[in-house]
């Protein structure tokens, strides 16, 4: 980046430590950041809205979809994430590989599963071999997204429903007395009432989603944890920027990051939490009652 890093050889102290940490490398390692905010910001409203259908699927009235919901639920939850993370990415990607291998080549006639390879023919890979290597790196990014979104969905669907459980039915009946349908008492009465009883189950979940981000790294994502890893590892002499082993250092700028973002989470999530207990029936809504008499 700088024009005295152009032979890292004639560099010694602070002028080494600026060039090593802005070098191609550690800023690509930057961008990594970014990659855990965007999987954030995607997978948090992703997986509440898959927790909201799983509620509202345990809640109905018609078994099969009540059976779905709960099932979605508590299949997904007695699950260890690991090894849901672990399988569930190859399944799906296998799936839409051999979905793919079916539609295009109607004429291949070798097995697919031969032994423990997976074989399909060229044009059903996902991405394709002769795809750009940023396809590659968006597809398994957004496989990545779709296995947090379900499994962090279940345990928002969980939340969910018992918040929806919290609310009052005597509100719930009276919106039905007065008129309302089953939908515009849930819409109207049900859900806007909800909230206040599910953000401590959902923020606490958001604090685990927020740690388990570095389980991008068992799915093939280059994340923050892989490169500081791969960046503080032993560097020998055949480096531009040789050094001992620094992981201990890359480490602990994790921790510092990973704190960083807690610590701005529970900040936004303790004022959401005040704007939602206004006005409600709830020890916090009374509180604020109190202060303004």
């Amino acid at each position: 980046m700088f024009a005295y890093c152009a032979d890292p050889s004639t560099l010694q102290g602070f002028a080494w430590l600026t060039c090593y940490l802005t070098n191609g490398k550690h800023l690509i390692a930057y961008t990594s950041i970014g990659t855990v905010l965007l999987l954030l910001a995607i997978t948090a409203p992703t997986a509440l809205a898959f927790g909201f259908g799983g509620a509202i699927a345990a809640r109905s009235r018609v078994a099969p979809v009540r059976w779905f919901g709960q099932g979605y639920t508590a299949i997904v939850r007695g699950v260890p994430d690991i090894v849901f993370f672990l399988f569930f990415v190859i399944a799906l990607d296998q799936a839409l590989e051999w979905l793919r291998h079916k539609a295009l080549c109607p004429d291949w006639d070798e097995p697919i599963r031969q032994g423990s390879d997976f074989v399909v023919c060229t044009a059903a890979k996902l991405p394709l071999s002769a795809s750009p290597q940023w396809v590659h790196e968006v597809y398994g990014f957004l496989l990545a997204v779709l296995t947090f979104a379900i499994v962090f969905g279940a345990f928002a669907a969980n939340v969910l429903y018992g918040a929806m459980r919290a609310v009052p039915t005597a509100q719930i009946e009276t919106a039905e007395a007065y008129g309302m349908t089953e939908r515009q008492s849930i819409w109207r009465i049900l859900v806007p009432q909800m909230w206040v009883y599910a953000l401590p189950g959902l923020s606490n979940l958001w604090m685990i989603l927020v740690k388990a981000t570095p389980l991008l790294f068992l799915l093939g994502v280059e994340d923050i944890v892989y490169w500081a890893r791969e960046l503080g590892g032993t560097k020998g002499v055949i480096f531009e920027y040789p050094h001992p082993d620094w992981r201990l250092y890359y480490f602990l700028a994790l921790l510092v990051f990973y704190l960083s973002l807690t610590q701005f989470s529970e900040v936004v999530l303790r004022r959401l939490s005040v704007k939602l207990s206004r006005g409600q029936a709830t020890f916090a809504g009374e509180r604020q009652r109190k202060a303004t008499t």
